[in-house]
């Protein structure tokens, strides 16, 4: 069985009001879903009345619902996964900048481990 894709939309049922489309796109976009409700009813007020429930029983009824495996996630991979659906190459860009500064910091420990440090030597020696 493939694992669900975390770069897709989908309907959040778990923290539905109605059908779960507007917790769904806070949950894609990484806005509050307040935010994206109130938003949701203004746009309609203001003129958008038929257009937009007609684009929210669409998108309910196209999107698919939400696996249950991507509701386990942490706040940190969250975030991850909304910055790769905003700017897939800034994602990859940081992850590669974050991997090459764990390198830099291992190659600094490496150097301070293996260099002529009496000092250290001593402390290692102790521990014996």
């Amino acid at each position: 069985m493939n694992a669900p894709r975390r770069t897709k939309f989908y309907l959040d049922k778990q923290n539905k009001k109605w059908l779960g489309v507007c917790s769904g796109i806070a949950d894609y976009t990484g806005l509050d879903v307040t935010l994206v409700r109130i938003g949701l009813v203004v746009l309609t007020l203001l003129g958008g009345f038929p257009w937009t429930l007609i684009a929210y029983w669409v998108a309910a009824w196209m999107a698919p619902v939400k696996p249950h495996e991507l509701y386990g996630q942490d706040l940190e991979e969250a975030k991850f996964w909304q910055g790769v659906r905003a700017n897939p190459t800034r994602t990859a860009r940081d992850v590669r900048s974050r991997f090459r500064d764990i390198d830099r910091r291992l190659a600094d420990v490496e150097t301070y481990v293996t260099s002529s440090n009496s000092r250290l030597a001593q402390e290692i020696e102790q521990l014996r």
